[in-house]
């Protein structure tokens, strides 16, 4: 009985031709898990994109999603991921660039038209800044909103809260504010009004009885 035929990659190869394409603009290359992951300096970037789309035998045509990565410890902190799509070819690859919160990425834009809502995801949420687009409202959070939320350093309660005010008839920001009396500490039970015995806590009679 012959044994199984080793499992293959989709991506076989791929790693190859992306180093042969991009040259020195990638600064490394890796296949892990079946992904290719391609690092490139930020200034390149765009180059680099526009050679995964157009050179034969990659055809990475579609730009299907940005992401951004927030690492405090690095000296350039914020890292921007690229994950591209081939409809030809069947395959994917990811290309990452690492920048800080004062120098821009280069936009996309140009490239594919859909980067222009993804560039302002990350502005929003990371504070990233992309040179070229020139639409970097916020997209997520609210106009008024302080700061970038998906930073490590960006408190769980964040610095302003948005209410309607009844009196002035609109809605008032004002610093957050956590009275002690809208509190509620329940140690019995995770949910408020709970009429059940959660796993455990008849071991706190059996103790008291003691």
């Amino acid at each position: 009985m012959k044994s199984p035929a080793p499992r293959m990659s989709s991506n076989d190869g791929v790693a190859d031709a992306v180093r042969a394409a991009l040259g020195s603009l990638a600064s490394d290359v890796t296949e892990r898990n079946f992904e290719v992951t391609v690092s490139v300096v930020r200034k390149d970037v765009a180059k680099a994109l526009l050679l995964l789309r157009d050179t034969p035998g990659l055809e990475y045509q579609q730009l299907v999603e940005m992401v951004g990565c927030d690492y405090p410890e690095r000296p350039l902190r914020f890292e921007v991921n690229y994950c591209l799509l081939s409809l030809t070819k069947n395959r994917r690859v990811r290309v990452r660039t690492m920048t800080d919160d004062k120098v821009p990425v280069p936009s996309v834009t140009a490239i594919w038209p859909v980067a222009g809502w993804l560039e302002r995801e990350i502005w929003d949420l990371y504070g990233v800044l992309f040179e070229g687009n020139a639409d970097h409202r916020r997209i997520l959070t609210d106009y008024g909103f302080a700061g970038h939320p998906f930073r490590k350093d960006f408190p769980l309660t964040g610095y302003v809260e948005m209410r309607y005010s009844e009196e002035e008839k609109r809605v008032v920001y004002e610093p957050v504010k956590l009275a002690q009396d809208f509190r509620s500490f329940d140690f019995m039970s995770p949910w408020e009004g709970a009429d059940y015995i959660l796993p455990g806590d008849e071991k706190a009679k059996e103790g008291a009885g003691q």
